[in-house]
């Protein structure tokens, strides 16, 4: 599978979910680069950013 295409695919999917969703697939994602998990991080939304720091404790 191609990489790029999959994470196109896994952006979209974080870009629709809810907020609890997004703070799951951010905590649980395997596999990405620095730059990709960068992209995500740009699509959570900023005011909810200590759920996500948080989660990542």
């Amino acid at each position: 599978m191609d990489n790029a295409v999959d994470f196109e695919r896994v952006k979209e999917e974080f870009s629709n979910a809810d907020l609890d969703r997004k703070v799951q697939m951010y905590v649980s994602a395997e596999g990405l680069t620095q730059d990709q998990y960068r992209d995500l991080l740009k699509l959570f939304p900023t005011d909810q950013l200590s759920l996500l720091e948080q989660a990542l404790q």
